[in-house]
């Protein structure tokens, strides 16, 4: 099978079609192809970054230049 041939193939079709619902079904396959990156962390990664921000919102965070000042 040669891909680039099938794509061309596949775009002369969507070029050619009036039909609503067959554009509508192209979009969604492709809308269920994007994946959240989110979905794809263990729970531990998401934890720990949900921990950050909740340490954020209380104010427990150092700002990088005065970490930089410290060490200089």
């Amino acid at each position: 099978m040669n891909i680039q041939l099938e794509k061309l193939e596949l775009i002369k079709k969507v070029l050619e079609t009036n039909d609503e619902s067959i554009i509508e079904s192209i979009k969604s396959i492709f809308k269920k192809e994007k994946k959240d990156w989110w979905d794809n962390l263990t729970e531990e990664q998401k934890f720990e970054i949900e921990e950050g921000e909740r340490q954020i919102e209380r104010g427990d965070f150092v700002v990088y230049e005065d970490l930089i000042k410290k060490y200089r």
